[in-house]
């Protein structure tokens, strides 16, 4: 599983065309994700392959999310963005993707997720890279539900 869709017009612009691109993805996951190493990108039409290795699971999600919610992405390619395998003291973050449509809040997410909407914050704290302030999410944003 190495191609993930996102939604091209909306998120954090950080290129104006696509020949500064992929340095300028490479350079932001650099500063927003710490435990990635040997990284490249590569950008074509949309679409980032983005290449490396990732200290665990956790990082290698949370690349694909910021490298998605930049706009102008709407695709990412991570089929060579490796993590290695948990080792068994260290169990394995459970989360899944979740895809902002019109009308969520954090607080309903929240709700959906772990019956209360006064988690929003479990959710918010889980994507500070992504979301900058938890009321301003929007529509084709992706972002991660810790589900443990």
């Amino acid at each position: 599983m190495g191609l993930f869709d996102f939604v091209k017009d909306v998120g954090r612009q950080v290129f104006n065309t696509d020949a500064e691109a992929a340095d300028n993805i490479k350079q932001h996951l650099e500063i927003k994700t710490s435990g990635l190493s040997n990284l490249t990108v590569d950008f074509d039409d949309g679409v980032a392959t983005i290449c490396g290795d990732c200290k665990n699971q956790a990082v290698r999600d949370q690349a694909i999310l910021i490298a998605g919610n930049i706009k102008g992405v709407e695709k990412v390619v991570a089929d060579d963005l490796k993590a290695p395998a948990p080792k068994p003291e260290e169990p394995e973050e459970k989360a899944e993707f979740y895809e902002i449509v019109s009308g969520d809040t954090l607080g309903g997410i929240a709700k959906k997720y772990y019956g209360s909407a006064g988690k929003y914050m479990k959710i918010f704290e889980a994507n500070r890279d992504i979301i900058s302030d938890p009321n301003k999410i929007y529509p084709g944003q992706k972002i991660k539900i810790p589900l443990d």
